[in-house]
């Protein structure tokens, strides 16, 4: 039997071939920028892509970047890969990202200043088109970096004070007024807090909304009835622990993310407790809610979008390499009322 050769790979001079036109019209029309006026008649432009998808083509990345120095390729820096919300985020970015012909890489940082800032250096030396930070930690690193040829988009967690970029994510502090007055109008008389780490602009923001709605409602927040938690599982367990081991049992309990209130509602099933016994609200409605979380009162935040902001970013960037750029997308998010709180 004889075997089969391998296939070629396609070059842009059988581009120019099968559409009809030279090669530097193939190269004009793949070099061409979104927004600028290109030179080639969009009918030329029509018969090269047609003939690119024939044949399969794809332009070589690497000659790109030589050309260019920059790679068409985006960073997303992620806090916590097992988090089913920032998987969501990630996949969501990553879809949006290769429909507009870039490559993503994936980062885990998990909440380690150290990590975060070893992937800043390193993207940068491989000259990404943008870095996007899904839950920035504040570094000196950070700071540096956001001051570079480099773009970096902050997703969710807003970028630490006088640090420049571009933001998407929805109102914390107005989704925590918003779980603050829900419980007021519930009447619960005992209400506690398992806020997320205050360095985390997000966290910090859902705890002061939620504690400000409190007040106006003449129901100021109980110190003693707030615990800090790491946004896992693990800790949300152990500070719903030091709740019920404090002496004053609260009615209701202000989770600052569903992974908290996982392990805060798992304690309650250890003690023989349920929300029937002390209510649970939980942030983000995480995708296993679905599945594994139906009873779980929540915000939603709409991890969907997010990908197709950061594209519409990124490109924008792209578009205007150097330009500083301030801008905010404030997502949508409603209360997702179930039936733990």
């Amino acid at each position: 039997m004889q075997k089969s050769a391998n296939k070629r790979r396609a070059t842009v001079a059988d581009v120019a071939r099968q559409a009809g036109v030279s090669v530097a019209t193939v190269s004009r029309v793949l070099n061409a920028k979104a927004g600028d006026r290109n030179p080639v008649a969009e009918e030329t432009c029509q018969r090269v892509r047609q003939a690119m998808q024939t044949l399969g083509y794809r332009p070589s990345q690497v000659g790109r970047t030589l050309r260019t120095q920059v790679a068409h390729v985006v960073a997303l820096l992620i806090p916590d890969a097992t988090n089913a919300f920032y998987a969501a985020i990630a996949h969501a970015t990553e879809t949006a990202l290769r429909e507009r012909g870039y490559a993503m890489i994936l980062c885990n940082t998990s909440e380690d200043p150290a990590i975060q800032d070893e992937y800043l250096r390193e993207m940068q030396a491989h000259n990404v088109a943008a870095i996007v930070l899904l839950g920035a930690v504040e570094t000196a690193e950070l700071r540096t970096a956001a001051n570079s040829d480099t773009p970096i988009v902050f997703l969710n967690r807003r970028a630490p004070q006088g640090v420049p970029g571009p933001f998407i994510g929805i109102d914390n502090a107005a989704a925590g007024e918003a779980v603050g007055e829900h419980f007021a109008e519930r009447g619960w008389a005992r209400i506690g807090c398992i806020r997320g780490p205050q360095t985390s602009p997000a966290s910090r923001e859902r705890f002061e909304g939620f504690q400000s709605a409190l007040a106006a409602a003449g129901k100021p927040l109980d110190p003693d009835l707030v615990e800090q938690g790491a946004l896992t599982i693990e800790s949300g367990d152990a500070a719903m622990a030091r709740l019920l081991a404090g002496g004053h049992r609260p009615d209701a309990v202000f989770c600052g993310n569903d992974l908290m209130a996982y392990g805060a509602h798992r304690r309650l099933a250890d003690q023989g407790l349920s929300v029937a016994d002390v209510a649970l609200f939980g942030f983000d409605d995480n995708p296993l809610n679905a599945w594994l979380a139906t009873w779980l009162s929540t915000v939603h935040v709409p991890h969907s979008q997010f990908g197709r902001a950061a594209a519409e970013v990124i490109v924008e960037l792209a578009n205007h390499r150097g330009e500083r750029m301030e801008r905010q997308i404030l997502l949508p998010f409603h209360l997702e009322v179930r039936a733990s709180a």
